[in-house]
């Protein structure tokens, strides 16, 4: 029970709950515990931050100069976004064997270099530089474009640092150059490749093209219209000839009949003759009568008696008497001549037509088969055509912006302002590195007294214990300090003293070690807690 309600001065504390008075109270009680958590930390953080190395920084601005030749004159084949290309460039100038090569010419991170490998020289580097875009806003507000960019460096020597600095700035700009000249020659290059390729293919399918124009002469597709018009025009002249020869059969029987007629009257009509004559007058009757017309029935008894007649045997002929051939004769012998010479010749020009028709016809029908060939074989040759002139355009391009490239007269960086030794220190950034332990160190110091008032569940005053039970308590016995007890807490006292006081030299003096000439934790704490 003494432990509950132990604490004389305690009895006539506050009770739980009243605000400052609670206040007064955990601070009476735990102020040397927050102090010594606030102090070792607070002198930790301040020994280091007080021992960290200065580190100096240089920025050298870069600008980006755009293509001096209109775009509407030659187009560029750099088409690739500014800031991929200094990505990519970063990467160039970033890589472990640049960066080996510039450690050791510039005599950079010697304790690095002597102690480690030359990894962590190399790494440390890339963390030391860094790259930042500069842009303008663009029309319509979309996002800025990249007008020019500040490479900047840190390092313990000012000299040292801005002499790296205008380097790096240097191999950013001639790594652009190369880049840019680069891509172009390999654009060109690339083009002429495929150029030849197409002209190969061309030259093929010119070939195949002019093949099938000989092979498939008159049933090309274009010719569909030409053998249409032959076709009809040949059509008509077989109506034509036909026509003709109908005439000309007609005329020819005209004539044979008055040839035979001119002959009888001149005596030298023969049986046969007139047998013949009588068979062509019987075959005209036919077909305007019927064969029970008086002059059809009298034609074929006369045929028929001239067959019998010409069917007994004769006795042998006398020799005749010359026939003298009249005028007449002779003229209607002309006339049947030559039509006779028409009638073959438009015979033998029917023969002509028809095989013109047919000949048309042939090529109308294999038309089909020959366009599907002939627009497989235009198709791939326009194609073909189409690619070839794009490509001759977009190399004579390539060809302009390579030598546009050579000239450096395209896109390129150049130094606006070099780097200077600074005068000042970038970092580490003390003021702000000691505001913020101050902060940290009173944090913890105030946390631990909390955290210890928590824990502690003992009873510090007579109201303590009213408020936790219902028990009235009827006594409260002040706590009584002896001689003894005295010169124990002092000595307690002193022990405790001496091993913070201890406790703090060897953090402090671990702090000095681990923090000087530590330039990597300078700049980790100016860029991430300062």
């Amino acid at each position: 029970m003494n432990d509950a309600i132990r604490g004389g001065d305690d009895a006539e504390a506050a009770p739980r709950g009243a605000g400052l008075d609670r206040l007064r109270a955990v601070w009476s009680r735990r102020k040397w515990l927050g102090i010594i958590v606030s102090l070792l930390p607070l002198a930790v953080a301040v020994t280091a931050i007080m021992a960290l190395p200065d580190l100096y920084q240089s920025t050298a601005l870069v600008l980006v100069e755009r293509q001096q030749v209109p775009e509407a004159f030659v187009r560029p084949t750099v088409t690739s976004e500014l800031e991929v290309r200094l990505h990519t460039i970063s990467q160039e100038i970033l890589s472990r064997s640049r960066l080996e090569a510039l450690i050791t010419r510039m005599g950079l991170y010697p304790d690095l270099r002597s102690s480690s490998s030359k990894e962590e020289a190399v790494d440390r580097m890339r963390r030391d530089i860094r790259l930042e875009l500069k842009g303008a806003a663009t029309e319509g507000g979309r996002g800025a474009a990249t007008t020019a960019f500040a490479l900047s460096y840190r390092g313990a020597d000012p000299q040292t640092v801005a002499l790296v600095t205008n380097t790096l700035a240097s191999f950013y700009i001639e790594e652009n150059l190369k880049a840019r000249e680069r891509q172009a020659t390999g654009t060109a290059d690339f083009l002429r490749v495929q150029l030849q390729d197409a002209k190969r293919r061309l030259d093929e399918q010119e070939a195949r093209m002019g093949e099938l124009q000989r092979r498939y002469l008159g049933e090309l597709p274009q010719q569909l219209q030409g053998n249409l018009v032959g076709l009809e025009s040949m059509n008509a002249q077989l109506r034509m000839n036909l026509d003709a020869q109908v005439r000309l059969g007609e005329r020819r029987d005209q004539l044979v009949t008055q040839l035979a007629a001119a002959k009888a009257e001149s005596g030298d009509e023969t049986d046969e003759m007139r047998l013949a004559r009588l068979r062509k007058e019987l075959t005209t009757l036919r077909i305007k009568y019927t064969d029970l017309w008086p002059d059809i029935i009298r034609t074929k008894d006369e045929i028929a008696r001239l067959e019998q007649q010409i069917a007994e045997p004769k006795p042998k002929a006398e020799a005749k008497k010359p026939v003298v051939l009249t005028p007449q004769v002779l003229r209607v012998q002309e006339t049947l001549q030559n039509v006779e010479t028409e009638l073959k010749l438009a015979r033998s020009d029917e023969q002509r037509l028809k095989r013109g028709i047919q000949a048309y016809q042939t090529r109308l029908d294999n038309g089909p088969a020959r366009e599907q060939a002939y627009l497989d074989a235009t198709r791939d040759y326009q194609s073909t055509k189409e690619l070839y002139q794009t490509l001759t355009k977009r190399y004579d391009e390539a060809r302009l912006a390579e030598s546009m490239e050579q000239r450096q007269k395209g896109e390129q960086f150049r130094i606006l302002d070099s780097a200077v030794a600074s005068s000042t220190p970038a970092a580490p950034r003390r003021a702000r590195l000691l505001i913020f332990s101050v902060v940290i160190a009173l944090g913890l110091g105030a946390g631990a007294m909390i955290l210890a008032e928590m824990l502690d569940t003992s009873f510090h005053s007579a109201g303590d214990l009213r408020a936790y039970t219902t028990v009235p308590v009827l006594v409260s016995i002040p706590r009584i300090i002896t001689e003894r007890d005295a010169r124990r807490q002092r000595w307690r006292f002193r022990l405790a003293a001496a091993g913070v006081v201890i406790s703090l030299l060897v953090l402090t003096g671990s702090a000095f070690v681990f923090a000087h000439g530590n330039e990597q934790l300078a700049q980790l704490l100016s860029r991430g807690g300062a």
